[in-house]
């Protein structure tokens, strides 16, 4: 079997795939991906065949921006992932498709115009879930303008379809995807990149901090949290992203901070995360059983973030609230109060039992010699 893998040029929107791509390829299919332009390299280096397909949302938030000026957020989020986004990807692929003929795609939920083309080219498609998804009410917002996409046959829902592969433990589970008619469960399974393990110190508890691969930018909020751990007993490992460790200037002797870490390895040594609340950290945390702080920046951040709290699995600050004082406090309790620990195992438990991608391999050809 054929599958491609359809993603938005972004490293929290590759990844979550890449372990069922990995999967997919170790059980002897051919796995090719289409992203934006800006993210074949690094498709590439994953060693995947990788073709260009859809904008950056940088770029639909540009247009989005040029069509509507300073309208409120819902309207500028619907004309960008309703429209601008799914349009480029449509565009791009019904050129692609036919050159790579695949025989299923799988896409991350917010690249619904991957759906769209395969659906024009008679292909069976899936959903693949990246994060929270988009709450029924903006979505019945937003129904007028992506009725383009389904020409009167509307699926369960408009940006995950009839059939999707969801990462989520019951923990913290999301319901909007518990709605959707064929839900196949996978395992968030984390993939380390290939950089070295930092040298830590084996005496001290470790707090691995990260604000991920968008917001790294806020220097502000991480230099807050670095100031207010460095106080702490610990050693603290900060990863930047992509970002210029420069930006944070002298960091005091606990701090070890990098670029890229190999994060499941960090997991596996850490015992407290402190973090943006991003789907990936979120979910290699509740695997690991760890405690977690967390400091929404953006997009459905600050759902995990409620998500989290509601739970029981993290403490949060937003916005004015991340102070290095309150991160310090915070943390510390983390690191002394059992509470957060025992629902973080128990979402780990839940997490260890849910299939792997292997599995998830076998029930997506199923259902592609199902259709046929």
């Amino acid at each position: 079997m054929r599958i491609l893998f359809s993603c938005r040029p972004a490293y929290g929107h590759l990844f979550p795939l890449v372990p069922l791509a990995r999967a997919a390829r170790g059980a002897g299919h051919d796995v090719v991906f289409a992203t934006g332009p800006g993210f074949l390299g690094t498709v590439r280096e994953l060693g995947f065949e990788a073709h260009p397909a859809g904008i950056s949302i940088g770029e639909a938030e540009t247009e989005a921006r040029r069509r509507h000026g300073d309208a409120d957020v819902v309207k500028l989020m619907i004309t960008m992932f309703g429209d601008v986004l799914p349009r480029a990807t449509v565009a791009d692929l019904t050129t692609l498709l036919p050159q790579v003929r695949p025989d299923l795609v799988v896409y991350e939920q917010s690249d619904v115009g991957a759906a769209k083309a395969a659906r024009d080219a008679g292909i069976p498609f899936v959903s693949h879930v990246i994060g929270r998804s988009m709450p029924s009410a903006i979505l019945e917002i937003a129904a007028g303008e992506m009725a383009w996409m389904w020409d009167g046959e509307v699926p369960a829902d408009l940006m995950l379809g009839d059939t999707v592969i969801d990462i989520w433990p019951d923990t913290v589970r999301d319901p909007e995807v518990t709605k959707v008619p064929t839900v196949l469960r996978e395992r968030p399974a984390a993939f380390d990149l290939d950089v070295p393990m930092p040298e830590l110190d084996s005496k001290k508890p470790l707090v691995y901090l990260t604000l991920g691969t968008v917001a790294f930018g806020a220097a502000d909020v991480l230099r807050a949290a670095i100031d207010g751990l460095a106080r702490l007993p610990v050693e603290v490992l900060v990863a930047l992203g992509p970002g210029d460790p420069a930006a944070l200037g002298e960091v005091p002797a606990n701090v070890r901070v990098a670029r890229f870490v190999p994060q499941a390895k960090v997991l596996r040594r850490a015992d407290l995360v402190v973090h943006h609340s991003g789907t990936g950290t979120v979910l290699g945390t509740l695997a690991a059983a760890l405690p977690q702080l967390v400091l929404p920046q953006g997009a459905d951040q600050f759902v995990n973030a409620d998500v989290l709290t509601e739970a029981g699995a993290a403490a949060k600050l937003v916005g004015p609230e991340i102070t290095a004082d309150a991160v310090a406090g915070a943390a510390a309790h983390l690191l002394d109060d059992p509470a957060a620990r025992e629902v973080a195992a128990k979402a780990a438990r839940e997490i260890a039992v849910m299939p792997e991608p292997a599995a998830v391999v076998a029930r997506l050809t199923e259902l592609v010699r199902g259709s046929v």
